[in-house]
């Protein structure tokens, strides 16, 4: 099948028409997740979910385990949705594992259970494989990325989710600090709901909390965190700030990865990004590095840094102080 815009799968789901496959690509977590509801609750009455809803690992389950599930009927429910996460695993399969893998979905797809839509994920897949190829032309393809769709009135309606007001502009300007990155916006608009408080969200208050990925990323300051390399910490925050990343945004930017780091640290031994992810709406590429350094920092380091961040913050708020003395002060403290 032709990959469909996002627009072009709403409709064709909403329409009511069974499909048999789906091929989530990207790494947009929020678009996933939504994509994710909208088969659920189109296909799955919400009183039978939990019998007509699964969620598997291609990682951890074989194939022929989902096939099977896929073509027994669910219990309690008309339909049901699988969704295979991971699907990327399969390419790392060897070649003969990979070929029975392609000869399994080829048959199921020949006649496909009426009754099941299987949900196949991936951030990307290497097109010159039968197992990418298959896909794309048994399932329906859907891009995990805005393209040429405008993510200013998504971005207006997790504002209002959140009981948040910004305008058109302020909302397209936070897609381009991010990059269209919607979750990466969710998150964003998370603190900027807090910080604004009851008042509409203003450009001023983007460019003062929101960190640009298109700069340096906060997250690298992590791994000399857990190493408690003072020097190297200085160097990255000098970078930060000659780059144009405002104070305020960097300390609010940390808080959130230590909160996010403890709980990693609170997730069950053997837990995946994924797991992370299920908890909070993070790209998987800050799922994994979230996992990575949380086992390196030992947890008093984080609730302690939590608190010299709270300290650094209210003394920025007061004003009428040096920033880069109280952001030294504070990386400091932070790596003692």
């Amino acid at each position: 099948m032709p990959a469909v815009s996002l627009e072009e799968f709403r409709e064709k789901v909403e329409s009511g028409q069974g499909v048999a496959g789906v091929l989530l690509l990207g790494s947009d977590s929020f678009l996933r997740e939504q994509l994710r509801e909208l088969l659920v609750r189109t296909f799955v009455p919400e009183a039978a979910r939990a019998w007509g809803v699964a969620r598997l690992s291609a990682k951890d389950v074989p194939v022929d385990e989902i096939l099977q599930q896929a073509q027994s009927l669910p219990m309690l429910a008309p339909r049901q949705v699988i969704i295979v996460e991971e699907a990327g695993a399969w390419e790392r399969l060897g070649e003969e594992s990979r070929q029975k893998l392609v000869e399994a979905l080829e048959a199921y797809f020949e006649d496909p259970a009426p009754f099941t839509t299987l949900v196949f994920e991936a951030e990307q897949l290497d097109q010159r494989m039968k197992f990418s190829r298959l896909l794309s032309e048994k399932a329906l393809v859907v891009a995990l990325t805005l393209g040429e769709e405008s993510g200013t009135p998504m971005v207006l309606e997790m504002a209002r989710d959140l009981g948040a007001e910004l305008d058109a502009a302020c909302a397209a300007q936070l897609l381009d600090l991010v990059n269209n990155d919607l979750a990466r916006a969710r998150t964003e608009l998370e603190k900027l709901a807090t910080y604004a408080g009851a008042r509409r969200i203003t450009p001023t208050d983007i460019d003062a909390l929101v960190i640009s990925s298109k700069k340096y990323e906060v997250w690298g300051l992590a791994e000399l965190l857990a190493l408690r390399k003072p020097d190297g910490a200085m160097v990255f925050l000098d970078n930060l700030l000659r780059h144009g990343q405002q104070a305020p945004a960097i300390v609010g930017a940390l808080a959130w990865m230590y909160r996010i780091l403890l709980q990693a640290q609170d997730l069950a031994p053997g837990s995946s990004a994924f797991d992370l992810m299920r908890q909070v709406r993070l790209r998987k590429e800050t799922a994994d590095l979230a996992l990575l350094q949380a086992r390196k920092i030992p947890r008093r380091q984080l609730v302690d840094g939590l608190a010299a961040l709270g300290e650094a913050d209210s003394r920025l708020k007061k004003g009428k102080t040096d920033q880069r003395a109280v952001m030294e002060f504070l990386i400091a403290r932070l790596t003692a």
